[in-house]
């Protein structure tokens, strides 16, 4: 008796932008929320610059900065080879293969043809959980997105930093309550520090930050307004709803 073949992983394809992006991620494991949104969004790139999504997965973010941005140029990096293939397919699916690329690569081991200084952006979602402060996940493509590896927040912000040009930005989103540590590895680096909280609510803690910086530059540090996402009723704010269904960019 023939062993049972192993079931094909299943797929769901979402739209974000208000439909102008399709996604196909997997249905169990990790999947693409709002974040990758707000990080494309958050990004001053201009049309014909060269972008960096570094630890792209499915290719949200990129996808998005791509469409914002026409004539931008972007090119993803990631360490799972099964994401690399899943980014490729929505390149396809989004006719952006002229200007979107995915490239499999480790942040210790960068691919050569990631040339450092080379980009006028570079943005980035790490992993928001430390190496054993958390339980583990379900699937290990959840566990590899979400819980550092060998390449921890320091070797996130390092590699980024190399591949940005002088002047250029860098861009994070990540946890709020893991601020200290971001900011703690890009002192000393970087200048023109801007947070950027993201409160799910008013008077509500904020949950996520975005921390844009410039390399070579020596501007202080800023605190931004940051933008409330939610109403009371849950439903989202007008500010919100530009970025994520009307495909807005935020001023940092």
């Amino acid at each position: 008796m023939s062993e049972p073949e192993a079931a094909e992983p299943s797929f769901t394809e979402d739209r974000v932008l208000g439909g102008r992006v399709r996604l196909k991620q997997p249905a169990n494991g990790y999947r693409a929320a709002i974040d990758p949104v707000f990080l494309a969004a958050s990004v001053p790139a201009e049309p014909h610059q060269l972008v960096l999504d570094v630890g792209c997965g499915p290719g949200a973010a990129m996808l998005c900065l791509a469409v914002r941005v026409p004539h931008s140029r972007v090119v993803g990096v990631e360490l799972q080879r099964d994401l690399v293939r899943l980014a490729g397919e929505n390149v396809i699916l989004n006719g952006l293969e002229t200007r979107v690329s995915v490239t499999i690569g480790n942040l210790l081991n960068p691919p050569p043809r990631l040339a450092p200084g080379a980009f006028d952006h570079v943005m980035a979602n790490p992993p928001y959980n430390e190496r054993g402060a958390a339980t583990g996940a379900t699937t290990t493509g959840k566990s590899a997105a979400t819980i550092e590896s060998d390449a921890d927040l320091a070797a996130w912000v390092r590699f980024s930093l190399a591949m940005v040009r002088a002047k250029g930005t860098v861009t994070f989103i990540h946890r709020a309550d893991r601020i200290d540590a971001l900011l703690g590895q890009i002192a000393g680096r970087a200048g023109e520090v801007v947070v950027f909280p993201l409160w799910p609510g008013q008077g509500r803690p904020a949950s996520r930050i975005l921390v844009r910086v410039r390399k070579q530059i020596a501007t202080p540090a800023r605190l931004a307004a940051g933008l409330v996402l939610h109403e009371p009723d849950g439903r989202f704010t007008v500010g919100a709803d530009g970025v994520l269904r009307e495909g807005r960019g935020l001023e940092l």
